[in-house]
């Protein structure tokens, strides 16, 4: 799959506060930028900040980037796995409740979370989380987030 760029644009403010209040606290990203743009592309669109694809909107909702994650230090809700989930996560897999060793408390169905691995504390993937950050930690089977962005996918490859 490749990403077919069709047109960018500068956003304007009014869009940006849009974007940085359904980012919630990922919001962050976009505090006190001046080159904010939209790259309407295929599949998915994507907000870059001074030419960076720090933002990607999958179905309209944005998420933030992993090379967002890495280059800026983001405050975010996380959930950290073990060593042995990292060849399944950076693989695209969904991230299943036996591999998490560790997640933030305050995380609810529906949220957007970061997936970090154990010992380096590196963004692997970003996904929505389908139950809350306690059962993630508590519970021996079944999956707690859905993958929507992974190190190595056709996002994290892109280049303008």
């Amino acid at each position: 799959m490749t990403i077919k760029v069709k047109k960018r644009n500068f956003l304007k403010k009014k869009k940006i506060k849009e974007i940085k209040k359904e980012l919630g606290e990922y919001g962050e990203l976009l505090q006190n930028k001046k080159n904010v743009e939209i790259l309407e592309a295929e599949p998915d669109s994507f907000i870059l900040v001074d030419g960076e694809p720090y933002i990607i909107l999958i179905d309209e909702k944005p998420f933030p980037t992993l090379k967002a994650a890495l280059a800026n230090e983001i405050h975010g809700k996380k959930v950290t796995v073990d060593m042995g989930a990292i060849r399944f996560v950076s693989n695209g897999a969904d991230i299943m409740s036996p591999g998490i060793v560790a997640a933030d408390e305050n995380i609810n169905p529906e949220d957007i979370v970061l997936i970090i691995d154990e010992t380096h504390g590196k963004p692997l993937a970003i996904g929505i989380s389908l139950i809350t950050g306690e059962e993630m930690v508590e519970n021996d089977s079944g999956k707690a987030i859905e993958t929507k962005h992974y190190v190595g996918d056709d996002i994290w490859n892109f280049e303008l």
